[in-house]
């Protein structure tokens, strides 16, 4: 009893600790979310001239990361949310909407009145209520410069057979927050963990909370016994018995001023309902120690439920702390983690069955021709490393590393490359060309349709460089003979302004595209010839007084909020949107 005692101090003291430190961060945020609600209530009086549903061909998404990827519950469709993307010195956010078309391997995007605010890190999920539904809740709106945070705690439906947005007002949700999970269990929507963000500080979450999608309510869960700690990006998948698996993530605490210490987390746990059917579902945790091969320790990873009562990760990142650098290391294995066995293995690829019969038709051909009773293979070595270098058109050299499984597929290899790739081309039909794995990634999005794993996109790092990816492959759960590239991207392509180029380059950019989503996709040289006639940010010119350039600085920003709000605003409110603006690119000269 006195031990339990104890147990029960000591967690409502961490509760009471938690407590405290949201109500800080909250208080510290909330100057900085006023900054930036001027700026996403423009963005949304924007979306809101649109008055009809329009889907188009397109080419495929920009790159992009934290966005997200649904499977459509009755087509064979793949859905993709929001996202940003950060090019070295500025962030952009979106929240367009784009289908992807499995059959045809072509993309649609689809414009429709009223979406959800721009975002980034938020969570979806689908039911296959009236036609489908993507439910998304949360996620985070950045300042162009990366410094400022809003997070979201809204709720959002899109209705897949309407095709209308639809925000759902229910009191007793959880507070903003991004990096969390939600799952669909039996009839509700249920997200755990996150974090939240300001300037100067930030907090982890381990709460549960629970949304009815009959009634429509919200439900802070209570479970027993001892949970996860505060974590972000882990693991959740539900159980067919409507239970809830969690495994991994990633926290920091602050061990001094402005020092953090990152924890990756490796342990899993398991959240199971009790007493379900009566009025009032009970929850409780508990550990769980699977056998197996588990995942290495990392972030950033992917998952997904998979076939055969599995669920999936893949990818994913472990950075390594030094006394001046951070190097990551980068992944792109999968490991199932089989629930009722309670075990995790690592995938190993089969390769084609036409191919390995080929291969073990050359290998005795090879035999019989040189005498000898059987081909001497050599024994199976352990994961393969292969390195590329790839050259920047900035000169900029990329080291890719990508491991490969050797056990299971050393015995089956042939001797000559160039002859794998015109076989893997015979089985694709020679329209996707060589099968290959995705390089190294983290953050990547993934989703599952018909026992079959679609990987978009997804980000790796060189020294300070960033490189998003926008490519997506494929591969067959059941089969795990090989992956298919059903998207390319070419790393070389995409631009990075280097850091110490911004504090110059950065007031050159066009304002809206730096802010906005799909104005990054147009070249530099149209945005500015915008036919709203925006300018370039001015810069201080040879000679010219300070006074002089802040006057010219006050005339730009205020340009730049009446084109955007219309003649028809008062002046109060462009006032206040221009400042808005300038401070959140660091300007005072309003």
């Amino acid at each position: 009893m006195g031990k339990k005692g104890k147990r029960d101090k000591k967690g409502k003291g961490a509760e009471k600790t938690l407590a405290k430190m949201e109500k800080k961060v909250s208080r510290r945020a909330k100057k900085e979310e006023e900054d930036l609600e001027a700026l996403i209530a423009e963005f949304q009086s924007l979306d809101a001239k649109k008055t009809q549903v329009i889907e188009s061909s397109c080419p495929p998404p920009s790159p992009r990361l934290n966005c997200s990827l649904c499977a459509h519950p009755e087509r064979d469709e793949l859905i993709l949310f929001g996202g940003e993307y950060f090019n070295g010195q500025k962030t952009y956010l979106y929240n367009d909407l784009y289908i992807y078309h499995i059959r045809k391997n072509s993309w649609a995007k689809l414009d429709i009145p009223n979406p959800p605010p721009r975002r980034c890190a938020h969570q979806a999920a689908v039911v296959p209520t009236a036609g489908g539904q993507l439910w998304i809740f949360g996620g985070e709106f950045a300042s162009p410069n990366g410094e400022q945070f809003y997070h979201y705690k809204d709720l959002w439906v899109l209705h897949l057979a309407t095709k209308t947005w639809e925000q759902i007002k229910a009191p007793g949700g959880p507070s903003g927050r991004s990096g969390h999970r939600m799952v669909v269990c039996k009839r509700q929507l249920i997200i755990f963990g996150g974090f939240h963000e300001s300037a100067r500080d930030f907090i982890y979450y381990n709460d549960v909370y629970a949304f009815n999608l009959d009634s429509f309510t919200w439900s802070k869960l209570a479970p027993a016994g001892m949970g996860p700690a505060p974590r972000s990006g882990c693991q959740m998948t539900p159980t067919p018995e409507g239970n809830i698996i969690i495994y991994g993530g990633y926290s920091k605490q602050r061990i001094k001023k402005d020092v953090d210490k990152g924890t990756l987390h490796t342990d899993m746990f398991l959240l199971k309902a009790e007493g379900a059917g009566k009025e009032e579902d009970r929850w409780s945790w508990s550990r769980l120690s699977p056998s197996g091969v588990k995942p290495t320790p990392r972030s950033g990873f992917s998952v997904a439920t998979a076939p055969n009562n599995r669920c999936l990760l893949f990818g994913g990142v472990h950075d390594e702390e030094e006394e001046e650098s951070l190097e990551g290391d980068f992944f792109n294995d999968i490991y199932f983690y089989d629930v009722g066995k309670n075990r995790w293995f690592p995938a190993q690829l089969k390769g084609p069955k036409s191919e390995r019969r080929k291969r073990r038709r050359g290998r005795q051909a090879e035999a019989e021709a040189a005498g000898e009773e059987q081909l001497q293979l050599p024994p199976p070595q352990g994961p393969l490393e292969i390195v590329k270098e790839v050259v920047a058109e900035d000169g900029t050299v990329m080291t890719i590393k990508q491991v490969i499984p050797g056990a299971a597929e050393d015995k089956d290899r042939s001797g000559s490359e160039e002859e794998d790739e015109e076989e893997e081309e015979e089985d694709e039909g020679g329209a996707l060309g060589q099968a290959v794995e995705p390089c190294p990634r983290s953050s990547a999005m993934v989703a599952v349709k018909h026992g079959v794993l679609y990987v978009y996109g997804g980000m790796f790092e060189v020294g300070d460089r960033q490189v998003t990816l926008s490519d997506l492959h494929s591969i067959d759960l059941h089969r795990m003979d090989q992956w298919k590239v059903l998207q390319e991207m070419d790393p070389k392509t995409q631009e990075w302004l280097e850091e110490s180029e911004s504090d110059e380059e950065e007031e050159d950019d066009d304002v809206e595209g730096a802010e906005g989503g799909e104005e990054e996709e147009e070249s530099s040289e149209e945005e500015s010839e915008d036919e709203e006639g925006e300018q370039q940010h001015p810069a201080v010119q040879p000679g010219e007084a300070q006074a002089q350039y802040v006057a010219r600085t006050e005339q730009y920003w205020l340009r730049l909020a009446r084109s955007h709000m219309g003649p028809e605003a008062k002046d109060k409110k462009v006032l206040k949107v221009a400042h808005a603006m300038a401070k959140t690119f660091h300007e005072d000269a309003i």
